[in-house]
């Protein structure tokens, strides 16, 4: 390892080679804030001292776990002590923007709200949004296949990559950087690495879609009597408003009431005794019009009584309090410690009994168990967060099959947005069939033969 160290110190320059306690300083997430336990992190300044990187450790099949944001929340960055991390934090430059065109040429380690930015700046806007845009990186957004608010509209980040580049375990650089979008010349090969977590290569540069900037945006906190109440909510406000519907959340009682009136942590802007809360958005090109048409379609909800209370946001600052309540994690953390999360899918009217059953389950098996759920209702995807008041492996294990459990049979996934990682590896064959996770070993073979690429993560080892 050491005469590994050294050659990559004379590639990159010593003061990128990290050891020891530069390295344990370092959290390998921001959610636990455990020290990254490995043997040491190599910052490659560009493509090309990465890939060189890539080969020595190749000759000496040294594995490799790639670091962005670190942001995660299904340990695929965590390192064990005979690993090396390779950090893309210095390749962080935007390289170009093409506002005709509309995309944007980035390197990986770009945090995706300096992309959000620079697009505004051009009168044009990167459709992911997320919670963690402050500290997320671009690569991670790819690797991960990231979802955030604005899916239902926009879709996944896989929507939002119109080419890239990676490099192989064994240094290959693979340099798909298209810029177009239609481009139907054999197999898109950008696929394989958006969603793979950083398994099949690291990617290092991308070609970013970008949309027409929408300069009016109107934000609504609303209640509903019940789950039928928020589905044709949900309906009501596709048809009336059309392809200016930007965001639809959801708050089940148990999490609006525990981060609003039982915490004090947040003003409820309504009262907390309704079952479910929503968050609707509208983004418009017109003010007058996109708040004319948001106000005349919650209006026809109150009279088909799909809503029974509302708050429509007149400022910056109470839309900003409205989703301070959706995306208080902190809050979770601090009331349900130790907290367990989740991010699953399912079909959507089988929800309310899922979540049912599940806040009974753990009820049941822990009294002063407690489940608080949220999510993107509109995607099918709910975020669950369970305190039961012990972290211990055998209790997290019995969670997880609570949580899991179901889904098999409803035909929904145990990760919806967040990845595999570590965390739910073993629950895969839930959601993937044999044939499926064949393919998938046959894949991360051909381009990892030796399995030097963040090795265990996703899928379990054979045998």
């Amino acid at each position: 390892m050491q005469s590994l160290l050294d050659d990559i110190a004379a590639l990159i320059g010593a003061s990128n080679v990290l050891t020891g306690n530069d390295v344990a300083q370092r959290r390998v997430d921001w959610m636990s804030g455990a020290s990254c336990r490995a043997a040491a992190i190599a910052r490659p300044g560009n493509t090309d001292e990465l890939a060189e990187v890539m080969r020595m450790c190749h000759a000496v099949a040294q594995p490799v776990v790639t670091h962005g944001g670190l942001t995660g929340l299904v340990h695929g960055g965590e390192a064990q002590p005979d690993e090396l991390v390779v950090s893309l934090e210095r390749m962080n430059a935007i390289e170009a923007v093409d506002p005709v065109g509309g995309t944007m040429t980035v390197q990986a380690g770009v945090p995706l709200q300096t992309v959000q930015e620079v697009a505004t700046d051009y009168d044009l806007q990167f459709a992911l949004d997320l919670g963690a845009r402050g500290s997320c990186t671009i690569g991670g957004n790819i690797a991960t296949n990231a979802g955030g608010v604005r899916v239902i509209r926009y879709g996944m980040m896989r929507q939002q990559v119109l080419g890239l580049e990676a490099v192989l375990a064994d240094g290959t650089v693979v340099s798909s950087m298209n810029r177009m979008l239609k481009n139907n010349a054999g197999y898109d090969l950008k696929q394989l690495f958006i969603g793979s977590e950083g398994t099949l290569g690291i990617v290092t540069r991308a070609v970013l879609r970008l949309q027409p900037r929408m300069l009016s945006e109107r934000t609504a906190l609303v209640a509903c009597p019940d789950f039928n109440g928020i589905t044709g909510l949900l309906r009501h406000m596709g048809r009336e408003l059309g392809g200016s519907l930007g965001t639809f959340e959801v708050m089940w009682r148990n999490h609006y009431a525990l981060l609003t009136a039982e915490s004090g942590r947040n003003t409820p802007p309504l009262p907390t005794h309704w079952p479910y809360y929503a968050i609707v958005e509208s983004l418009g090109s017109d003010d007058a019009n996109n708040s004319a048409q948001f106000s005349a379609a919650l209006e026809s909800a109150f009279e088909a009584g799909l809503i029974e209370d509302a708050v429509l946001a007149q400022s910056a600052a109470q839309r900003q309090s409205i989703w301070a309540i959706r995306e208080d994690i902190e809050g979770l953390i601090e009331q349900l410690a130790p907290l367990f999360t989740f991010d699953v899918s399912l079909p959507i009217p089988d929800m309310p009994g899922y979540a049912d059953t599940l806040v009974d389950s753990i009820r049941e098996r822990w009294p002063d168990g407690r489940v608080a759920v949220f999510g993107h209702l509109g995607d099918g995807n709910l975020h669950v967060s369970v305190g039961v008041g012990s972290s211990d492996l055998a209790t997290r294990r019995e969670v997880e099959r609570i949580v899991y459990g179901p889904l098999s049979e409803l035909g929904g996934s145990v990760s919806a947005e967040h990845g595999i990682g570590l965390e739910k590896r073993d629950y895969l064959a839930l959601s993937r069939t044999p044939e499926e996770i064949a393919l998938m070993r046959t894949l991360k073979h051909a381009l990892d033969p030796k399995g030097l690429l963040n090795r265990h993560k996703i899928l379990a080892e054979e045998g």
